[in-house]
Formats: C-alpha cells, structure tokens, sequence
C-alpha cells in the first residue's frame, strides 16, 4: 500500500535545485515518485509517493543533504 507524503521546501530557485532534492529524496528506502513544484522565491510544494511510511526526520535529513530547508511545520501543506 503507498502512502503519499506532502511538504514544503524553501530556497529551491531552478531546476538543478529540484535535481537535488529529488535524488535525495528517492535515495530514501520505499520512495518511489517525487513530484516539485518549482516556486521560485517561495516555498515549492513537494509530494512523495512511497511503499513505506516516511518518516519527519527521513525527509528532514534528505533535504538537509541537498542543502535546502524544509518550510516551518505551521506553513507545511
């Protein structure tokens, strides 16, 4: 069974930024879709689509590695 997981990400402003983050993000067991949504200047929507339940810290730590920041919990989706 999938689960999909939705969040924000700020400081992503190109397309090389979303590479990151998605290559981050499906390096994460279960993980099998990773769909952005580029806003530039703001917060970029992202939704993962895994077999296994994610974990906060497993996506923090993932976008921690591409360099970026996940939104503050109050502003997630």
């Amino acid at each position: 069974m999938s689960q999909t997981t939705t969040f924000s990400v700020d400081g992503m402003t190109c397309a090389h930024c979303v590479h990151h983050v998605t290559t981050e993000l499906t390096a994460i067991p279960g993980v099998r879709d990773v769909s952005i949504e580029l806003v530039n200047g703001g917060s970029s929507p992202v939704t993962v689509v895994s077999d296994e339940p994610l974990t906060d810290a497993a996506i923090a730590a993932a976008i921690d590695e591409a360099g970026y920041a996940l939104t503050p919990k109050g502003s997630l989706l």
